[in-house]
C-alpha cells in the first residue's frame, strides 16, 4: 500500500534550516516520514550538494529570482506547475504570500492548505503596493485554498475579524535542552555576559531600536545572528547605529553553534512584532532563556503574558530600561531561565504539532468535501 504524498511548497526547502519554516519542514517531514511520502521544494541556490533524495524525503530543486520582492514567487510559481503534473494527494504552501497560486490550484481540482504565517501587509518591510499585494494574496488565500493554518490564536482571531474565514490553529514546536553546552568562541563572545538577538536584520524586529537601547545600558555585549541576502538601506543603518559592543554573526547554519549562542546568553531579546508563533522565541524557551521581548499580542500569547517575559515597547528608552533591569535583578532572571522550559512541554512540543498535522492530512485525504476554510462572500462588520 502506497504511502499518501504530500508536497510542501513556499519555504527555501530542505535540509536547508535558515528560519522557522524550515525547521518545521524538518520536523514534520521526518517526524510523519512513516506516514507520508514528503516531497520539499528547495532554491537551488541554497544548496551546493544537491540529492533528490535525503531521509526518505524526495527533493525537487528549482532556482529564483534572488531579490527582495521576486526570490519566493519565482520559486514558488515552478514548483506550482511542477506539482500540477505530480501525483500528490496533499499541496501544502507556506506563507499567504502565496495565496495567488491558489486560484490554479483550485482549477486543478487539488486538495490545498496553506500555512498563512504572519501579517505580511502591517510589515514595515513592506509598504505601498507590496503591502497591497500581500493583503489581497491573503484574500485569495482565504478564497481558493481549503484550510487555513494559523500558528496563533492572535492571528487566526485575525482573519475571522478581517476576512470572515475560519482556519486551524496549529502552532510550531520547539525542543527543551538546558544541559550546559561550551560557547562556540565567535568574536570574542564573554560567555554569560552578552544579549542575544535571532532573526532576518528587517524593521519588523526592531533592531535599530534595540541597538540604540542597548547602547543606553551598561551591557558589555550584544550579539546579533541573522543577516539579508541583499543590499538593504535599512541594514546599513543598523550597521552605521552599532557600536564596537554590537557583534554580528551573519547567519549561523550549525544548530550547535546557535544552540550554545542561546544557552550562554546572559537573556534574549526578541523584538518582532508582526507574526504569529515566532519559531526564535520558542527556541529562547526551550533553551532556558531569560527572555525580553516587545510588548504585543503575539508574543503575550506565547510568554503567558507576564509569566515567561520581560517587555519593552518601541522606544529606546524602554528597550535600555527592561536590559537595565534584568542586569540589575539577577534573581528574576534566574527564575525566567528555570521556567521557561515548563511553557515548551505544556503548550509547544513537537509531538504534538505533527499529531494536529498528522489529523489535518487525514482529513484532507479520506474525505474530498472536507475544508476548514468556512469562507463567505458576508461583508464584514462595520
Amino acid at each position: 500500500m502506497r504511502k499518501p504524498k504530500i508536497a510542501i511548497i513556499g519555504t527555501r526547502g530542505y535540509p536547508v534550516v535558515y528560519s522557522g519554516f524550515e525547521t518545521w519542514v524538518k520536523e514534520m517531514c521526518e517526524g510523519l516520514s512513516d506516514k507520508y511520502e514528503f516531497h520539499v521544494y528547495t532554491h537551488k541556490q541554497l544548496t551546493k550538494e544537491r540529492r533528490n533524495l535525503v531521509n526518505g524525503i524526495h527533493i525537487h530543486y528549482f532556482s529564483a529570482i534572488e531579490t527582495k520582492m521576486l526570490s519566493q514567487w519565482s520559486h514558488t510559481f515552478q514548483a506550482t506547475l511542477h506539482a500540477l503534473f505530480s501525483r500528490y494527494d496533499v499541496l501544502l504552501y507556506a506563507s499567504t504570500s502565496n495565496g495567488i497560486f491558489g486560484i490554479i490550484t483550485r482549477m486543478a481540482g487539488m486538495r490545498t492548505a496553506i500555512n498563512v504565517d504572519g501579517l505580511d501587509w502591517l510589515r514595515p518591510k513592506w509598504n505601498g503596493l507590496a503591502a497591497k499585494v500581500f493583503y489581497y494574496s491573503a484574500k485569495l488565500s482565504v478564497r481558493f485554498f481549503d484550510v487555513l493554518i494559523s500558528d496563533a490564536d492572535a492571528i487566526k482571531d485575525y482573519y475571522h475579524t478581517e476576512f470572515r474565514a475560519d482556519s486551524l490553529s496549529i502552532a510550531y514546536g520547539a525542543r527543551i535542552q538546558t544541559d550546559p553546552i561550551p560557547l562556540i568562541q565567535v568574536e570574542n563572545i564573554i560567555p554569560g555576559g552578552y544579549f542575544l538577538c535571532v532573526g532576518r536584520i528587517i524593521p519588523d524586529n526592531h533592531l535599530l531600536e534595540i541597538i540604540k537601547g542597548f547602547k543606553r545600558s551598561t551591557a558589555k555585549q550584544l550579539v546579533i545572528v541573522g543577516d539579508l541576502p541583499y543590499k538593504d538601506a535599512y541594514f546599513d543603518q543598523i550597521r552605521k547605529e552599532a557600536d564596537d559592543r554590537v557583534i554580528f554573526t551573519g547567519y549561523i547554519k550549525d544548530p550547535n553553534q546557535l544552540k550554545a549562542l542561546y544557552r550562554n546568553c546572559l537573556a534574549y531579546i526578541h523584538g518582532h512584532a508582526y507574526g504569529g508563533t515566532n519559531p526564535s522565541l520558542l527556541k529562547a524557551l526551550g533553551y532556558g532563556c531569560c527572555i525580553l521581548a516587545h510588548d504585543n499580542r503575539f508574543n503575550r500569547e506565547m510568554l503567558n503574558n507576564d509569566e515567561h517575559g520581560v517587555y519593552f515597547n518601541n522606544q529606546p528608552d524602554s528597550v535600555a530600561e527592561s536590559i537595565h533591569y534584568i542586569l540589575h535583578h539577577p534573581e528574576v532572571a534566574e527564575e525566567l531561565r528555570n521556567k521557561a522550559p515548563r511553557r515548551i512541554s505544556e503548550h509547544y512540543t513537537w509531538e504534538k504539532i505533527l499529531g494536529q498535522y498528522d489529523e489535518l492530512f487525514r482529513k484532507l485525504i479520506s474525505d474530498p468535501n472536507w475544508k476548514c476554510n468556512y469562507y463567505t462572500f458576508t461583508p464584514k462588520e462595520k
